[in-house]
C-alpha cells in the first residue's frame, strides 16, 4: 500500500485532553516562524537523547468496506529503538501471537543487519519526523488563530493552519501539504510538539492520479507525552485513511500506541553480547 512520508496519524475515536483557554493577561504569543525554529533546534538535541530509549509499539489496523463497516482486524507489536537517528522496529507479535522460533531468528537477523547499516551512516538527528513535517506544512500554509491553552496542566501554544493553494511547493510532500488543514499544539516550556491534527480538505492526486489519490476527509492525529530528560515521545497516532490506488478504493482505520519506554543501557547490551 502507498504511504506518503508525512502520513503520521488520524482517525478512530479520539479522546480529547482537557484544554482551557488562558487568561487574557498572559504574555504575547511568539511569532509562529520564530517558534518553529526554536522547536526544530530543540528537536535535534532531543533526538540525541531519544537514542538512549527503547519502547514497544502496538498497531491495530481495521480494514473497512465501502460502507465503513469493519471487515478485517489485524494487530502487530514491535520493539522500537534508534540508531544514528533512524528508527528500527523488531516484530515480536502478530495478532497477539508471539513469533515462532524460526520467525524470531529471521527477524533478529534482519534487525541486526539494519542496525549495522544505520550505524555506518551519518547521523540524521533533527532531519525527519514530526518537526520537519510541521515546518513543511507551515511553509505552504496560512497560519491563524494563535492562542495559549492548558493541556495536562501545562501551558501550551496552539496554531491553526490551512494549505494555501497559491503557495509555491516543491516535491510531492509539499504539494500534498497544500491540501491539508488542522492545528498544532506546542508545549511552551519544553518547546516540544504535544499534539497535531491534520485533515485533507481536498483530494490529493499522486502522480497525477495514475498511482493513487488521498481522498478528502482523510484524518491524521498524533499525541506526544514527556517521558523524562526533557524528551517527548509519540504515545498515540491515529488515522482514518481514504485512499484510492489505481482503481481500487482503500478505507482503513489505524491506531498506534507506544508504551513501556525504557532507558537503553548500551554498555550492558555490549557486555551481554561478549
Amino acid at each position: 500500500m502507498f504511504h506518503l512520508s508525512f502520513v503520521i496519524a488520524g482517525g478512530l475515536a479520539w479522546a480529547q485532553l482537557p484544554i482551557t483557554e488562558a487568561p487574557v493577561n498572559e504574555p504575547l504569543m511568539p511569532n509562529a516562524a520564530a517558534l518553529m525554529k526554536e522547536v526544530q533546534a530543540n528537536q535535534q538535541k532531543m533526538d540525541e537523547v531519544r537514542e538512549n530509549y527503547t519502547f514497544h509499539r502496538m498497531q491495530r489496523l481495521e480494514e473497512l468496506d465501502g460502507k465503513g463497516a469493519v471487515k478485517k482486524i489485524s494487530t502487530t507489536e514491535r520493539e522500537v529503538f534508534f540508531v544514528n537517528g533512524r528508527q528500527i522496529g523488531r516484530l515480536v507479535k502478530r495478532d497477539e501471537t508471539p513469533l515462532s522460533e524460526a520467525e524470531d531468528k529471521k527477524e533478529q537477523e534482519r534487525v541486526r543487519k539494519l542496525a549495522m547499516e544505520f550505524s555506518k551512516k551519518p547521523p540524521s538527528f533533527g532531519r525527519g519526523g514530526r518537526i520537519n513535517l510541521i515546518n513543511m506544512i507551515l511553509a505552504v500554509s496560512e497560519v491563524s488563530n494563535p492562542r495559549r491553552t492548558q493541556m495536562n496542566g501545562r501551558s501550551t501554544l496552539v496554531f491553526d493552519f490551512k494549505g494555501d493553494p497559491k503557495a509555491e511547493a516543491h516535491g510531492m510532500e509539499e504539494k500534498g501539504a497544500k491540501k491539508v488543514e488542522g492545528s498544532v499544539w506546542i508545549d511552551e516550556a519544553d518547546r516540544q510538539v504535544a499534539r497535531m491534527e491534520v485533515e485533507f480538505y481536498d483530494n490529493f492526486r499522486i502522480a497525477g492520479g495514475l498511482l493513487a489519490s488521498i481522498q478528502k476527509g482523510t484524518i491524521m492525529k498524533m499525541e506526544m507525552s514527556p517521558i523524562g530528560e526533557g524528551l517527548w515521545m509519540p504515545t498515540l497516532n491515529e488515522q482514518h485513511m481514504n485512499l484510492r490506488v489505481i482503481v481500487k478504493g482503500v478505507h482503513e482505520n489505524s491506531r498506534v500506541t507506544n508504551f513501556d519506554f525504557k532507558r537503553f543501557n548500551a554498555e550492558a547490551v555490549q557486555s551481554a553480547a561478549k
